[in-house]
């Protein structure tokens, strides 16, 4: 558990739940942002609108680990990214619940990295983007399993 103020981690600090209420809550709002980002790009089907979003998400991490420097991290995020780019690309022309399932992954990934400080530097992020996650995949689920046609 984390302690009212700030808990050490083993690779730093870890932010305490009152420093994680406005990142969370953003994540929620670009989440339900994310959930209907296919409106915006009405001439593409929602699931490319979303795979693009996924492999944007993933070159994020990418991104952090460069920054990080170690070589170790570079290599492990760049083969986790390659994942959730492999799940985007498959769900283009497959089912829509790899979209779910890829955003569900990324969301739990997020938690490791809070949870780990795994990749140096990125304070905030996993928890507002776990947030994101969570909330898009929720919210695209619902609708997959409500039947309303998206574009799959």
């Amino acid at each position: 558990m984390i302690a009212p103020e700030r808990a050490e981690g083993r690779r730093g600090t870890v932010a305490s739940l009152r420093e994680l209420r406005t990142p969370v809550a953003w994540g929620v709002v670009w989440g339900c942002l994310q959930a209907a980002s296919p409106m915006a790009f009405f001439w593409l089907d929602a699931a490319t609108v979303y795979a693009l979003e996924i492999t944007l998400i993933a070159a994020v991490y990418i991104g952090f680990s460069v920054a990080d420097g170690r070589g170790r991290v570079i290599a492990v995020e760049t083969g986790v990214a390659s994942v959730f780019v492999v799940i985007a690309a498959a769900a283009v022309t497959g089912t829509g619940w790899l979209i779910v399932v890829g955003l569900a992954g990324h969301g739990l990934k997020d938690l490791w990295q809070h949870r780990t400080g795994f990749v140096a530097g990125t304070r905030w992020w996993p928890p507002f983007c776990a947030a994101v996650d969570f909330v898009a995949a929720a919210l695209i689920a619902l609708v997959l399993a409500t039947g309303f046609h998206i574009g799959w």
